[in-house]
């Protein structure tokens, strides 16, 4: 079916400004099926069931909207942990900066270099888990991603990798458009911890896929801020093999468009997906979730937990489906989506969604919006805690129970000090 002539016209004009690198043959046959289903596609606009609450305009325009440049005076985060650093600038590797890419049963390539092969063992995970997650929902920013990413890292644990792989974005210029593309593999019995922080560019489109072999396991946290004009769209899909584990949290704060998508595909018994993030919004911040997990093997469990705190007429969107198969029995689905209102022109948007065809299934799905605890608050204040301390306290007891899915405690204490932070700049 044609595409209607406004979104025609719209992809085409984004396609126009972008050029697809110079590849080997693994790495051509992707992004040329890729421009295929962008172009079959179109780019999300506001009549797309999917995007009704956020407004894709900035992130499908020819050029981005200009991002006013942010100079933290704070330390840099997960920046007193040994890790292996990556950092792009603009969406450009910065040599420099970064570590070498090497470590203990890891293989780490940039993604500009390893497409000049004809054979890599990215052919099976680049491009590959973006299609899958092309069905039942289209992905058109993921499938432009995969088409013109400029560079990107490919990531190969072939057994537990003891540190962190840090990747660290920078912006540097007030118009940049950053194109990056990570490809993961985890191997059976390998463990791998991801960590990713910085605002990235004036506009940041980013997709991650991550294949966890039978008994790997798959760590990620991260940070996303505090430049507040930025815009980022943000896609993972993974795929989870018997008994292993895929576990990712993310923090926001600020920003005035950030949409973050996880697309998670169960195929193998035993599986753990946990999903989970809370943001902090001011003003004219707009945050939006949205998330597909879909059970297709059996005795697996899935978690999303995610918690939003709006003021100042801050919007907040979440999108959350569980997608249980016929024949995925035993499977344990679990949803939460809240937020807390602290004003009367914020507003939380939320699309809980359960499709499931087993019969031998417990799942469940909630979500919240309200004001902040006027008995709580006054507990805190007549034993003589501040009001603006004391709201920050039960903002951070609100926000717990995400940060919580963080498995390691040191990441976990590092999340709740910066949002601490966060709220005593702007009591």
């Amino acid at each position: 079916m044609a595409l209607p002539q406004t979104k025609q016209t719209a992809t085409e004009a984004r396609i126009a400004v972008l050029s697809m690198p110079d590849c080997g043959t693994w790495a051509s046959e992707a992004r040329a099926a890729a421009l295929s289903r962008v172009q079959n596609m179109g780019l999300p606009g506001r009549r797309d069931e999917y995007w009704k609450y956020t407004n894709p305009t900035r992130l499908t325009d020819a050029a981005p909207t200009p991002a006013a440049l942010f100079e933290p005076n704070e330390t840099p985060v997960f920046g007193t942990m040994d890790r292996i650093k990556i950092v792009f600038v603009d969406g450009v590797f910065d040599e420099g900066a970064s570590d070498d890419l090497s470590g203990e049963n890891v293989v780490i390539e940039r993604l500009a270099e390893a497409q000049l092969a004809d054979i890599h063992w990215a052919k099976e995970v680049y491009g590959v888990l973006e299609t899958r997650g092309q069905t039942p929902v289209a992905r058109p920013l993921a499938a432009l991603n995969t088409a013109f990413a400029t560079d990107g890292v490919l990531i190969h644990a072939t057994g537990p990798v003891s540190k962190p792989v840090s990747l660290i974005y920078l912006h540097k210029d007030e118009a940049s458009d950053a194109i990056l593309h990570h490809a993961i593999k985890v191997e059976t019995g390998a463990s791998l911890t991801v960590l990713e922080n910085g605002p990235a560019a004036a506009r940041f489109n980013k997709c991650m896929e991550i294949e966890i072999a039978d008994g790997g396991e798959f760590h990620h946290v991260r940070t996303q801020g505090r430049d507040h004009e930025r815009q980022a769209a943000t896609h993972m899909f993974t795929r989870l093999g018997a008994e292993s584990v895929f576990k990712s949290f993310t923090m926001t704060a600020n920003g005035v468009l950030t949409r973050n998508e996880v697309i998670i595909e169960m195929t193998g018994d035993n599986g753990v997906a946990h999903v989970a993030g809370c943001c902090v919004g001011d003003g004219d911040f707009h945050h939006d979730d949205t998330v597909f997990v879909t059970h297709d093997a059996l005795n697996c469990e899935s978690r999303q937990v995610f918690k939003k705190v709006l003021r100042n007429g801050a919007t907040g969107v979440f999108q959350g489906k569980i997608l249980v198969k016929e024949g995925a029995q035993k499977t344990d689905g679990y949803q939460i989506s809240q937020s807390l209102l602290l004003d009367e022109d914020s507003q939380f948007l939320a699309k809980p969604e359960l499709e499931i065809y087993a019969d031998d299934v417990a799942c469940s799905h909630g979500s919240t919006s309200g004001a902040i605890d006027e008995e709580g608050l006054f507990y805190l204040r007549s034993r003589g805690i501040p009001e603006g301390l004391a709201t920050d306290l039960m903002v951070l007891a609100f926000l717990a129970e995400a940060i919580e899915e963080i498995e390691e405690e040191a990441l976990a204490e590092e999340i709740t000090e910066r949002l601490g932070n966060w709220l005593a700049r702007r009591r």
